[in-house]
């Protein structure tokens, strides 16, 4: 009887106990985690804290003056620009109360309106190819989405 009992009971402790098994898998786990990889995660996150850091300290204040650098200046041409249009806007009201300059402001007018219509048609084209990129980015982003939502089942 002795030896049943002592037979269940080792039954008992290799279907229920499972202390031995996940100690050894504890310990693979962490050998395979410290030992064998020397800790290239903490490494690599250190890494990129860094490297996010220095972006802070010195990329983004370094973009921000340029950009603040690069308005100053587009509004400066924008106040020359907005200048010359009243002058020229002036000199059109000169041209117009001269007879003798109305030939030429006629040629003007034409050479203006061909320009506006060139322009009319850039902007089309330009519209069209801004659609298409859209599109395109549209697509692939989507196809981006599809794949990252793959990888996040996992």
């Amino acid at each position: 009887m002795d030896k049943i009992v002592k037979d269940v009971g080792d039954i008992q402790s290799r279907l229920i106990d499972h202390r031995p098994i996940i100690q050894g898998e504890v310990r693979f786990f962490v050998r395979e985690f410290e030992e064998k990889r020397g800790f290239r995660e903490s490494r690599l996150l250190e890494n990129l804290n860094r490297m996010v850091a220095e972006t802070n300290e010195q990329v983004v204040p370094k973009c921000s003056e340029t950009m603040h650098e690069h308005l100053c200046e587009a509004l400066t041409r924008m106040e020359a620009a907005t200048h010359m249009a009243q002058k020229i806007q002036q000199r059109e009201l000169e041209a117009q109360q001269s007879t003798r300059l109305q030939a030429s402001m006629d040629r003007r007018k034409a050479d203006w309106e061909e320009f506006m219509k060139e322009q009319a048609r850039l902007r089309v084209e330009v519209d069209e190819e801004h659609a298409k990129a859209v599109g395109r980015l549209s697509t692939q982003y989507s196809e981006m989405k599809k794949d990252l939502s793959k990888f996040s089942h996992f």
